[in-house]
């Protein structure tokens, strides 16, 4: 996990949310056992319970992200059971987050952050751009449903800020791409600002994760008026896909 994060959140301070809760609480963990009888180790069979998510921090769902992808990076996820988790998720969600990120098949939210059925609402678009529908999506999952975080996840090697930095023009995806282009002139570099050099069009989605998170304050006042009163915490991350390591910015 990041050093940097855990600062900031105060990792030793989380709770963990997935310790064993007894089913008073709804969070039933049941443990798989081996051929021979041994530990093999938790099936998590419960979505995120409303009094799991009420008792966590925003920091703390950060840091329970940063803790899922260093499971994932690790090889070690939990072993979700996901047919109980869609049971007992049916009557209500309790999602501790809203993610925004990009289309983009190879950097899948929910399982790079070794997320169940139920923890975070998704929302996906090429460049994790943001519109009016998008903003409207945050502001249900925020001020409705009770997430605490809003994330913007950018990531590396990304084909749509490939297409905006080359003006790419093609029906509606022209319109999109000019979404991305103010965070290519924000982008400070002084090496080759071209599509072909990959650490630039990396930069430039760092700045366009940045860009998005100013978008939302700026457009949104249910939203920047929620992150004043500490309510929610808008924050934004680039995934790498080789590695698979999410950056916290």
């Amino acid at each position: 996990m990041s050093e940097h994060l855990c600062r900031e959140v105060n990792c030793g301070g989380s709770i963990d949310r997935r310790a064993v809760m007894k089913t008073a609480l709804g969070a039933a963990a049941l443990f798989a056992m081996g051929a021979g009888g041994g530990l093999n180790g938790v099936v998590y069979a419960a979505s995120l319970s409303k009094i799991q998510r009420d008792a966590m921090t925003p920091e703390q769902v950060l840091v329970e992200m940063a803790k899922g992808n260093e499971r994932f990076r690790n090889g070690k996820p939990m072993q979700h059971d996901y047919l109980a988790q869609k049971r007992s998720s049916a009557e209500g969600q309790y999602p501790s987050a809203v993610v925004l990120s990009c289309i983009d098949s190879r950097a899948p939210a929910e399982i790079v952050m070794d997320a169940g059925i139920g923890e975070t609402f998704n929302s996906r678009v090429a460049g994790n751009v943001v519109n009016d529908d998008l903003l409207g999506s945050m502001e249900f999952a925020c001020a409705v449903a009770g997430a605490k975080v809003v994330l913007v996840m950018g990531h590396t090697a990304c084909g749509a800020i490939k297409g905006a930095i080359d003006h790419v023009e093609l029906g509606n995806l022209t319109g999109l791409l000019a979404r991305i282009r103010p965070a290519i002139a924000q982008t400070r570099y002084e090496g080759e600002r071209s599509s072909k050099n990959a650490e630039f069009v990396d930069a430039v989605a760092r700045s366009n994760v940045l860009h998005t998170i100013d978008q939302i304050r700026k457009r949104s006042d249910v939203l920047a008026k929620l992150e004043k009163e500490g309510r929610i915490k808008i924050a934004g991350a680039m995934y790498h896909l080789s590695g698979g390591r999410l950056e916290f910015l």
